[in-house]
C-alpha cells in the first residue's frame, strides 16, 4: 500500500483533517499536472452550452437499439451536490447528433442525477426518472411515442430489468447522511434520530403503482447481528441493487459515529425477508451483480485487505481479483454479454482518472486510458466517471470534466476487444 493511502487510512478517524489535507494534496497535484487526457476514441456527445451528466454506473444511457441516449442538463452542477432547480432531460439522437429536451425534473444530485433510465422490458420506448411534484417525491414514466406521462407514488432507486419492480428508500434521510446521493426538496424529519423504528425501504409494483413497505426498519438493522458502535451511530441504507431475476437485492447498511462511517453489505429477498450479512469486515464501497448469486465488490476483507472481490450470495466465499493492479476504489460493471468488467478510479495526485477493462474468463486487465478531471470537481461535487455499457457491449459512456464543464462522453472499445482476444 502506498504512503498516501496509508496516511488516508489513518486519517479516517479525523474526517475534517482528512478533507483539508486531501484538498491541499489535490491543489498541489493540479499545479504539477499536465492536464492531458489519453483515452483513444473518446468523444463528447453532450453540447458544451451547459453542464451535463447521466448518473450512476448500474444503468445505461443508451436505448436497447442504440438509436438514442438520454442524459441531464442540471444547473450549477459545478457548485452544488444537490438541487431542486429545474433540470432538463435530454434525448440525444446517435445518428443526427441532435439534442432534444423531452421532460424536466426538480430533483438532482451529483452522483446519481435523478435515476434517469430506460424502462424495461424493451428499454427503448419509455424513460423513467425521479421528480418532485405536488409536495412529494415521485417517479415518472415518459413515453417517447406520444410524450405522455405516468406518475408513480414513489421515487425509484433500483428497477428490475423487466420494468415491473422497483425498490426505494428515504431520499431525504439519505441527503442528510450521504451528501450527493439524496434529494433536498423535503426536510428530513428523522435527522436527529439515530435509528428510527420506521420502514427504511419499500417495494413498488410499477404496473399497478402499488407500494409495499418492507419489514426492515433502521432500528431492526441496528439490532441485526449488532456491533458495539451501532448503539451510538446514525444509521442509513444506500446502494440498493436488484439482481437480474429481481428475486433478491443487495444494499449497504452504514452507521456514522463521530463523523466516521462503518459499513456492511446485506442481501435479502425482494419482499425484505431472508436477510443475510454478506460482508462485515469494516468497509464496502461499490458493488454490482454478475448474475443472480454472484457479486463484484470493492471492499475490505480480513484475508486479502482492500480490493475487488467476487462474492457469492448467502455464503462467505470470496475471491480477490486484480491483485496488485486494481488497488483503488472504483465503479465496476459487467458487459451485457458477460465477457468483460469495466471499472474506473478516483482522481490521482495529478487529477487523472483511469479506466480499466478486465476479461472475465482469465482476469486479464487492460488499461483503456486516463482522463483529467478539473480541480473544481471535488468532494461532494466531484465528477466520477461511472462507466456504463451500451446494450451491444461495444461502447462505454462516462461522465467527466476535462474541459471545464461536467459532460457526457462515449468510448468505443471494439479495438480493445480485438487486442484482448489476441492475448
Amino acid at each position: 500500500m502506498s504512503i498516501t493511502r496509508n496516511i488516508a487510512k489513518k486519517l479516517t478517524q479525523f474526517p475534517h483533517m482528512k478533507r483539508a489535507m486531501k484538498n491541499a494534496y489535490m491543489q498541489m497535484g493540479n499545479i504539477l499536472s499536465d492536464k492531458r487526457t489519453d483515452i483513444p476514441g473518446l468523444v463528447r456527445v453532450s453540447s458544451d452550452q451547459s453542464e451535463h451528466n447521466f448518473g450512476y454506473y448500474d444503468k445505461s444511457p443508451w436505448s436497447s437499439d442504440g438509436k438514442y441516449m438520454v442524459y441531464l442538463a442540471p444547473q450549477k452542477a459545478d457548485k452544488c451536490y444537490v438541487s431542486k432547480e429545474l433540470t432538463s432531460i435530454i434525448l440525444y439522437d446517435c445518428e443526427t447528433k441532435q439534442e432534444k429536451v423531452i421532460a424536466n425534473t426538480h430533483v438532482w444530485n451529483s452522483q446519481q442525477g435523478c435515476m434517469l433510465q430506460w424502462l424495461g422490458p424493451d428499454h427503448k420506448s419509455q424513460v423513467l426518472f425521479n421528480d418532485f411534484r405536488e409536495g412529494r417525491y415521485c417517479s415518472v414514466i415518459h413515453s417517447l411515442e406520444d410524450d405522455s406521462e405516468k406518475v408513480l407514488k414513489l421515487p425509484v432507486y433500483t428497477v428490475s430489468s423487466d420494468g415491473k419492480t422497483a425498490i426505494t428508500l428515504d431520499f431525504s434521510r439519505l441527503n442528510t447522511f450521504r451528501p450527493g446521493y439524496g434529494y433536498c426538496n423535503l426536510t428530513d424529519d428523522t435527522a436527529n434520530d439515530k435509528y428510527p423504528d420506521i420502514t427504511c425501504m419499500w417495494r413498488l409494483d410499477i404496473d399497478k403503482d402499488e407500494v409495499f413497505p418492507l419489514p426492515i426498519t433502521y432500528r431492526s438493522l441496528a439490532e441485526w447481528e449488532p456491533q458495539e458502535a451501532m448503539k451510538s451511530g446514525f444509521h442509513k441504507v444506500n446502494h440498493l441493487m436488484l439482481n437480474p431475476s429481481a428475486d433478491r437485492f443487495m444494499f449497504i447498511h452504514r452507521w456514522i459515529v463521530n463523523g466516521v462511517t462503518h459499513h456492511r453489505l446485506l442481501t435479502c429477498d425482494v419482499d425484505g425477508r431472508n436477510l443475510y450479512t454478506l460482508l462485515d469486515d469494516g468497509m464496502v464501497s461499490h458493488n454490482n451483480w454478475k448474475n443472480d448469486t454472484t457479486i463484484i465488490s470493492y471492499c475490505f476483507s480480513e484475508k486479502d485487505g482492500d480490493g475487488y472481490h467476487i462474492l457469492h450470495d448467502k455464503t462467505q466465499q470470496r475471491e480477490l481479483i486484480g491483485e496488485g493492479i486494481l488497488t483503488v476504489d472504483g465503479h465496476p460493471s459487467y458487459s451485457p454479454d458477460g465477457k468483460y468488467i469495466v471499472t474506473d478510479t478516483y482522481p490521482d495526485f495529478k487529477g487523472k482518472q483511469t479506466l480499466y477493462l478486465i476479461r472475465v474468463r482469465d482476469g486479464k486487465i487492460k488499461k483503456l486510458g486516463s482522463i483529467y478531471s478539473d480541480i473544481r470537481y471535488r468532494n461532494e461535487v466531484r465528477c466520477d466517471l461511472h462507466p456504463r455499457w451500451s446494450y451491444d457491449s461495444t461502447m462505454i459512456c462516462i461522465d467527466a470534466a476535462p474541459e471545464k464543464k461536467r459532460q457526457v462522453y462515449i468510448i468505443p472499445i471494439g479495438s480493445s476487444y480485438k487486442s484482448e482476444k489476441r492475448g
